[in-house]
């Protein structure tokens, strides 16, 4: 019996995420793994906006995360639509591996 192996490839698409990443960079993601502050992760978003690539910044008691982008003047974040449930925040963003390889770091 083989064991699926949680980890799947995602593409960024915008430059929310500038510097960190890039529209095009291909990414990554850790599925199922729960986020730590400063760890970027990809997040069903609310309002009907699909899936997201955003930072998390940090988790209220209620359970719900706080996401933004780190290009605060392009795209939006919890500023726009709100704190996002947990289990819409579906993986932990590892690395990208094209085109610029990286391993990606929390924020501070």
């Amino acid at each position: 019996m083989r064991r699926s192996i949680p980890v799947r490839a995602v593409s960024v698409s915008g430059a929310s995420m500038r510097p960190t990443l890039r529209d095009g960079d291909a990414c990554l993601v850790w599925w199922g793994r729960p986020p730590r502050p400063g760890d970027v992760v990809v997040a069903r978003l609310p309002a009907g906006r699909g899936l997201g690539v955003k930072r998390a910044a940090f988790q209220d008691t209620d359970g719900t995360w706080w996401l933004r982008s780190d290009n605060v003047g392009v795209g939006t974040d919890s500023a726009a639509f709100g704190m996002v449930a947990a289990e819409d925040v579906l993986g932990r963003v590892l690395l990208r591996y094209w085109p610029r390889p990286a391993w990606l770091r929390r924020s501070a």
